[in-house]
């Protein structure tokens, strides 16, 4: 009798150390999300045991962070100073995610604000250092990929450093004073100009080198043409036309020619 009461009882103690401290035993990491376990009495992070998906269950006086480990995106919009000390406004978009195994010494370092705390001031800090290294033109038109290249490989190694996986940086919009905006813009489309009138005026000038160039090969047929043409030459050229012409059936009339070198010519025919 006194064994049944014992374990009523300790039956009930349970339930109640369930009902008081059960909220902080068991925990349900959900996809998408990590957990890491702070062991309180001892002071210890249990960095390398990281907690996956499902149910668990942990000390009431341990505690457990959660992780978002999918991809996340940040917006921001900030101020830099170009090389010039010119204020220009961009709008950046970030997109990483925390490294899965490396979640416990992200918590150990920044916590679970890394984000605030980590994130966002790298990416501030990389956009104003490699900005700053340019001019508004620069930044604007002539060197953009340059910038957005350098912004995103000096972001993504800090980040790496710190166990965060950069997936993406993008350069949204660059605003800059309009009357800066317009000189650039300017420029831009009188260089385009000129250099529509410089393809246009090398077109025209092969084009004329190549009607040069057959001139002068016609010019240089002819002149070879004309010194391969000697009298005696032409005289059996002359010679041959004519007995051709007179193996024709339909020769009729002949004409003697002139001088003592005149070539009799044939003319005439049935139809």
């Amino acid at each position: 009798m006194k064994s049944r009461q014992t374990l009523i009882i300790t039956a009930i103690v349970i339930a109640i150390l369930l009902l008081i401290f059960g909220s902080r035993m068991f925990y349900v990491i959900k996809p998408g999300e990590r957990g890491v376990v702070f062991k309180t009495i001892t002071g210890v992070l249990d960095k390398d045991n990281i907690r996956p998906t499902g149910l668990h269950a942990i000390a009431p006086w341990n505690k457990l962070f959660k992780y978002n480990v999918r991809e996340q995106q940040r917006e921001e919009t900030m101020d830099v100073l170009d090389k010039n000390g010119l204020s220009i406004s961009v709008d950046i978009t970030v997109r990483f995610n925390p490294l899965y195994i490396r979640i416990g010494y992200l918590h150990e370092v920044f916590g679970v604000e890394y984000v605030n705390t980590l994130v966002v001031p790298e990416v501030r800090s990389s956009v104003r250092k490699v900005m700053g290294r340019y001019t508004a033109e620069e930044i604007y038109s002539t060197r953009r990929n340059e910038v957005e290249t350098a912004i995103i490989d000096e972001t993504a190694n800090v980040l790496e450093e710190n166990d965060i996986d950069m997936r993406a940086l993008l350069i949204r919009s660059i605003n800059l004073p309009a009357e800066i905006k317009g000189a650039i813009e300017n420029k831009l489309t009188r260089e385009q100009e000129m250099f529509a009138m410089t393809y246009i005026n090398e077109r025209e000038k092969l084009e004329a080198d190549r009607k040069l160039i057959e001139a002068q090969g016609i010019a240089n047929y002819n002149r070879t043409v004309s010194a391969s043409l000697t009298d005696n030459i032409i005289k059996l050229r002359g010679i041959e036309a004519t007995n051709k012409l007179a193996e024709s059936a339909n020769s009729k009339v002949v004409v003697i020619g002139s001088g003592k070198d005149g070539l009799p010519l044939i003319i005439g025919g049935s139809n």
